[in-house]
């Protein structure tokens, strides 16, 4: 097997079962506040502060975008290096993989959200009696909607948050009640990177996909081992012959559907030759926060372009 890639670690940091890096107690997606009250070891919950955070530092680029769309913006004084969106989030050279904490406490926040607890950072956090609000990969939409919300309550913009959380519902159910019907249910392959890694049906982003009634074809290639993230072959992909072709990898990698047509023996693929190759925005594709909806609207509108019959 060849060794994973930069682009696959950090979806799969991101993105994979928390379980693996949290306590065995963690329920997935679930929201985990620790105070300045809370014990050193930043294990145990405690209720969020009184006072609506001022200085919001971001280890997170979910939990960044989140903060911007439910109007918390102007609280947040920096976030991570892969916080890139919205443009005119703080970015910073602080990392969310091997975090700082001199550098992320120099930033004096009185809230600080993060993913996961990478190097111990939120024990680390919490003995500065700095408070920390950490929201984990979430397993599917519901999950989504949940974070937003506890982001909205702990900044102050609840209503923004379910204002937002609306806007969501309602498009997703458009989306869904738009799709086409089909005679049988339609074939995908959503690519990470060029070494072929991809994703199964048990991960969030194979929810997306199931929400619109997609079959994955890693499904069986997964053994468990990958956690919902196998390495496949260009072999098995041809023989699975997709009828679509998700790229998740056109910035990490610069994959389009014309790489994708030039790999050897792909050009016989459906997806390439019924124009089902669909080159995704990496972040978007990667990520659990409000853009979820656009990822679920390029999808839904790449199955209503295939050719009928």
């Amino acid at each position: 097997m060849r060794p994973i890639t930069r682009a696959v670690a950090v979806l799969v940091a991101g993105l994979s079962v928390v379980a693996a890096c949290g306590s065995d107690t963690e329920t997935e997606g679930a929201a985990t506040t620790v105070g300045a009250a809370a014990d050193s070891s930043g294990s145990s919950a405690a209720e969020p502060t009184a006072d609506v955070p001022d200085r919001i530092v971001s280890l997170s680029p979910t939990a960044t975008e989140m903060l911007f769309a439910i109007g918390a913006g102007e609280q947040v004084v920096a976030v991570d290096s892969f916080s890139t969106f919205p443009p005119d989030a703080p970015v910073t050279d602080l990392s969310a993989f091997e975090p700082n904490l001199e550098a992320v406490a120099g930033y004096e926040p009185d809230l600080v959200v993060l993913s996961d607890d990478m190097g111990g950072i939120v024990a680390a956090l919490g003995e500065l009696l700095i408070p920390v609000l950490q929201l984990p990969a979430v397993p599917d939409l519901d999950g989504v909607y949940t974070q937003i919300e506890e982001l909205g309550a702990v900044t102050g913009h609840g209503a923004e948050a379910a204002e937002l959380i609306g806007q969501m519902q309602t498009r997703v159910g458009e989306i869904i009640a738009a799709l086409p019907d089909s005679p049988e249910p339609l074939t995908y392959y959503h690519e990470l990177d060029n070494t072929y890694f991809t994703v199964t049906s048990t991960t969030f982003v194979g929810q997306i996909y199931s929400m619109l009634g997609l079959v994955n074809i890693a499904d069986p290639a997964d053994d468990g081992s990958a956690g919902g993230y196998p390495q496949l072959s260009a072999e098995f992909i041809i023989e699975q012959d997709p009828d679509l072709v998700f790229l998740a990898d056109t910035k990490c990698c610069a994959q389009d559907a014309a790489t994708v047509a030039a790999r050897p023996g792909w050009d016989a693929l459906t997806a390439v030759r019924t124009g089902g190759v669909v080159e995704l925005d990496d972040d978007i594709a990667s990520r659990w926060g409000p853009r979820v909806v656009d990822q679920l609207e390029t999808v839904a509108a790449a199955i209503a372009a295939l050719p009928v019959g």
